[in-house]
């Protein structure tokens, strides 16, 4: 038999009688406990949401891997490469890679007849993955755009509509400047969408990859670049430097030279905002383990203080330090381990109700989104737990040793 653990549950199971103290101190411990593993869970669910939230907003504009001309990424301005098949193969089997889309980039001006707005036009393709864009409309929808023909359409963000005040369905006229001079174009508004990520919405028009091309006057086979999908984000580095390989510094047909960025070099900013987010939640962590750690600890010396007479029965009985010592840590980890099963009720608990109902509104112009994002990841939130146990007791390894100072002769007079 197990004597240390014998006893501990014989302790924590007999919590009534004379012991007034200590059941004050043991609750106290336990809510100490539990209040600072929620705060932890909240706030990792809530830092992982924003991240994988925004991220993927930045992303659904720009995917994960822009391949272009060296000029165009350096410069705002537009220069074209050539993305003909052999390209698009190559960029295809590369690995790690999950899909390749072409694009094509015009500067113009939208225009009625009470205001004007200066936007970037985007050309898509048939295989362009426009699930992001369908999950973020508020009004019409995506037509099927194309690289054969000009379909006339375009799709605005709501900021844009609001601003030119227009409708999904109204006609709009857009000008465009090139060697040829000024070009004109009447588009009907076919969908409006809303992402919150101001940089895109305040400028980004989608229309079909042919009609951008023919109003940058460029051959059939060259784009603005292509945008590549990875299958799994944290291995992005390892794709790119693939990517580096394969196409960077060649030259195609026209002169052009193949260059690469990843999403984040792209959006420095929002990245870097993303990850003082890191330091934000380990700084929570930090704080609610040593409240936690400071609670468990009292109490644990209130306990020892009030069993003071148990102690020295337990020395005159033959029992060693260590096997008492052992017994009380024992007791700190029902204590620990019930404030652990509080503490994921309650944390859990809160996440799931912003989760489904979300209560907790937020800023969109300055959070990017309308509510707080929130994410659970089981992995983490256990490596939460076992991390809390294992601290806390081993913070209540030193104060134990208060037991080694218990008399036998003396405790027994204790009250």
């Amino acid at each position: 038999m197990n004597f240390p653990l014998y006893t501990a549950r014989r302790i924590y199971a007999n919590q009534g009688g004379r012991q007034q103290v200590s059941r004050p101190a043991i609750r106290i411990a336990t809510l100490g406990v539990a209040v600072g593993l929620a705060v932890m869970i909240i706030s990792v669910c809530v830092v992982l949401g924003f991240k994988h939230t925004i991220r993927d907003k930045v992303v659904g504009f720009g995917s994960h891997i822009t391949v272009a001309d060296f000029m165009s990424l350096q410069t705002a301005e537009q220069y074209p490469i050539q993305m003909g098949d052999s390209m698009m193969n190559v960029l295809r089997k590369a690995p790690g890679v999950k899909h390749v889309q072409r694009f094509a980039m015009k500067q113009g001006i939208l225009k009625t007849d009470e205001d004007f707005l200066g936007v970037i036009l985007k050309g898509i393709g048939p295989e362009y993955d426009t699930t992001f864009i369908h999950q973020n409309m508020v009004e019409g929808s995506i037509p099927a755009f194309s690289d054969q023909k000009s379909q006339q359409k375009i799709v605005i963000s709501k900021t844009m509509a609001d601003k030119l005040n227009v409708k999904c369905g109204q006609k709009i006229f857009a000008y465009f400047i090139n060697e040829q001079g000024v070009r004109t174009r009447r588009f009907t508004i076919s969908g409006i969408y809303e992402t919150n990520l101001k940089q895109f919405d305040d400028i980004t028009c989608l229309t079909d990859l042919y009609t951008a091309n023919r109003l940058n006057g460029w051959e059939p086979d060259q784009y603005s670049g292509a945008e590549l999908s990875v299958s799994d984000f944290s291995h992005l580095n390892e794709v790119y430097v693939e990517i580096i390989n394969r196409v960077n510094r060649t030259v195609d047909n026209y002169g052009g030279t193949y260059s690469s960025q990843t999403i984040v070099e792209m959006n420095p900013q929002i990245f870097s905002w993303l990850d003082l987010m890191d330091l934000n939640v380990w700084m929570i962590l930090a704080l609610m383990v040593a409240v936690a750690g400071v609670t468990i600890i009292s109490g644990l010396l209130i306990i020892i203080l009030e069993r003071t007479q148990m102690i020295g029965i337990l020395k005159a009985l033959g029992a060693r330090n260590r096997q008492i010592r052992h017994t009380f840590l024992w007791f700190a980890v029902f204590i620990i381990g019930k404030g652990l099963l509080i503490g994921n009720l309650l944390g859990l608990g809160l996440v799931a109700l912003q989760k489904y109902t979300g209560i907790i509104q937020l800023d969109p112009s300055k959070y990017y989104v309308t509510t707080v994002p929130v994410e659970t990841d089981i992995p983490i939130i256990f490596a939460l737990n076992l991390a809390t146990l294992l601290i806390c007791v081993f913070v209540l390894i030193a104060p134990s040793y208060l037991i080694s100072h218990i008399h036998p002769a003396k405790s027994m007079h204790y009250e």
